[in-house]
């Protein structure tokens, strides 16, 4: 790279970040610097490889930080533009907090960097991007879970809070309870059985809550993930084919224009043959 010829340094720059080879690198080093941030938790690994471990760190974060710098010198401002780019730009900056002062506690968040996977990995932004095309759609299934949930939480507190206060002697106490029942997690020796000792008729209440919360509700976040993918994946085709038919075209008037300029040639050969 010279300063005598910046466009060629730039196009060089460019296939390095673009290329794949570059994104299996920055994927390995992600990989390698997780593990690391795993064994300083360890004090028996810090006390063999210590200083090992906190050289393979440093190293990794400024292999990171040369990444981002090569990004914001070759895309500059579109750099910014891509929620990608300032998400990795955000986990980098907060690996650079000084270990000591009072913003030390960012230091714990450096395993973050683990996630930069789901920006190098197709895949995984794949996923996000299906998570974050569902959002408008779960805010109404938040609502009606959290309907559900009041509703159910002030019966249970009506009916069986004077005889299990510490269960459902109040909303709150009512509502987590309620949750722990949807998580099913000892949800019938923990709570309903001793409830149903007291009150025989309890599961009149609890299995339709279950019913309504656990089997059907939640099940409409996986349903509505799966079709958040499946439309991301079929604009993704559509996208691709979109493509493939706009290069088919070009490569047809291309040979159409070669095929043109052959027969003037030959036209024109032709004609000065004769003469």
């Amino acid at each position: 790279m010279t300063l005598t010829n910046p466009g060629r340094g730039s196009d060089l720059v460019r296939r390095l970040v673009e290329s794949r080879g570059f994104s299996l690198t920055i994927g390995t080093v992600i990989i390698a610097n997780a593990v690391t941030l795993g064994l300083e938790t360890s004090a028996q690994a810090m006390a063999v490889a210590g200083p090992f471990l906190v050289a393979l760190d440093s190293a990794a974060l400024w292999i990171f930080t040369v990444e981002i710098g090569l990004k914001l010198w070759l895309y500059r401002s579109r750099f910014f533009a891509d929620p990608w780019n300032l998400f990795d730009l955000a986990i980098v900056a907060i690996a650079w907090v000084p270990s000591a002062g009072p913003m030390s506690v960012l230091r714990a968040l450096r395993i973050m960097r683990m996630l930069r996977l789901v920006s190098i990995v197709p895949q995984m932004r794949t996923v996000v991007g299906a998570l974050l095309g569902a959002l408008p759609g779960m805010g109404s299934i938040v609502a009606v879970l959290l309907l559900v949930f009041y509703v159910a939480a002030v019966i249970a507190t009506k009916l069986y809070g004077p005889t299990f206060p510490e269960w459902f002697g109040s909303i709150g106490a009512s509502l987590y309870s309620l949750f722990q029942i949807m998580t099913l997690e000892s949800w019938s020796m923990g709570i309903v059985r001793p409830v149903m000792d007291q009150h025989t008729h309890a599961w009149l209440f609890f299995v339709p809550f279950i019913i309504a919360t656990s089997f059907t509700v939640l099940n409409l976040f996986i349903a509505l993930m799966v079709n958040s993918m499946q439309s991301l994946h079929s604009q993704t085709a559509a996208s691709v084919r979109a493509e493939a038919e706009f290069a088919h075209g070009e490569r047809e008037a291309l040979a159409r224009q070669i095929s043109h300029l052959t027969e003037e040639v030959r036209n024109m050969r032709a004609t000065l043959e004769r003469r």
